[in-house]
Order: C-alpha cells, then structure tokens, then sequence
C-alpha cells in the first residue's frame, strides 16, 4: 500500500553544493534563516561581482514535497515585515539550451528606521531539472507524493533599485537577466539529465 521513498542523496549533496558559475561573481556560503520543516535542507548562497558590486542570492530548499512546496515568499516575507510591491506573477525564461523555467516573481520592500531594503524574488520547484511554477504546488506534488522523494524549491533573489512611484518598479539590467539565467541554467544541468 506504501510505497517505499527512495530519495538519491548525491543528487541532493550535488544540487546543495552548487555554486553558480557567473563572469567575476564570487559566492559566499551564508546562513539562511528560511524556516524548514519535516526534514528540510535549505542552502543559500550570496553572489557579487568583483568588478561592479552587484549581487544576487540563491537558495536551494530540498526535501519531502508537502514541506517544500509550501512556505513562499508572498507568504514569509510578507510575514517578516516586507510589503509586496508587485506580484506574484509567473514568468517563463528560455535557457541557452533551448529549455524553458517557469517561475514565481514578485518584488518586495521592507523599511525601517534607518534603510529601505527592497529585493525581487524568483522561485520555481523541481524534481527533475525543469523548473516549474504551478498554481497550487501543495496539490500539485501531493498527487506525485508516492513518486516524488525530493521536491527541490529555487529562490534567485536580486536587489530592487529605486521604484518611480510604487507601479513604476525598475526592470532588471542585463547583468541581472545574464546572472539570473545563468543560475536557472546551472541548476536544471546539475540534476544530470
């Protein structure tokens, strides 16, 4: 009646141990106090560019999908003080390979006495490589429960410059894209397909 998982931890430890390879961005393994639950790994890693300063963060949360694909940032952020500007939406990025993401996309700001912190957020789930962005994922991966051992939820965060008036929210420079694309790219390879 139950069917036995059989989770593949070198994918796992592969897909933790990435590091998004990217022109003069350097990464730096940083603490993540993203909220795991039920056997949940998360791993987050801060990029920036030697040359100009620019930066952008990723996360990799893995484990049992009805942990994994709940707990988003419309969600949490909102939940931590953030207010959300725009979205979430989902948007589709073709890769350099020909393959497509599908992902979650939504700008937040958080503003305190002394700074705003504004941040746009990408995020999809995979259990194979192809990043997707479903209405419902709690439903969406509860149906695959039985063949599914390990969901895998991205978060590709990049700073959000000035907004020019709340509905007017800056588009992302093509560092930004290249650097986004590259992450998207480097994560579907890692699963080894």
């Amino acid at each position: 009646r139950w069917a036995v998982f059989s989770p593949n931890p070198a994918q796992s430890d592969r897909l933790h141990a990435l590091e998004v390879h990217y022109t003069d961005w350097q990464p730096t393994l940083v603490p993540t106090d993203m909220p795991t639950n039920e056997r949940s790994i998360a791993t987050s890693r801060r990029y920036v560019s030697v040359g100009s300063g620019q930066s952008a963060v990723t996360t990799l949360i893995s484990g049992i999908p009805g942990s994994v694909s709940t707990h988003t940032p419309d969600i949490c952020y909102v939940g931590s003080g953030y207010k959300c500007l725009r979205g979430p939406k989902r948007e589709t990025l073709e890769l350099p390979n020909g393959s497509t993401v599908n992902y979650y996309i939504a700008d937040f700001e958080k503003k305190t006495q002394t700074k705003v912190d504004r941040v746009r957020i990408r995020w999809a789930w995979s259990t194979d490589g192809t990043w997707i962005a479903p209405e419902n994922p709690r439903w969406q991966f509860a149906k695959q429960l039985n063949a599914v051992p390990v969901l895998f939820k991205l978060y590709v965060a990049t700073p959000l410059g000035e907004a020019d008036g709340e509905s007017n929210l800056p588009e992302d420079d093509a560092t930004t894209k290249a650097f986004v694309i590259a992450a998207w790219s480097q994560f579907s390879a890692a699963f080894g397909k």
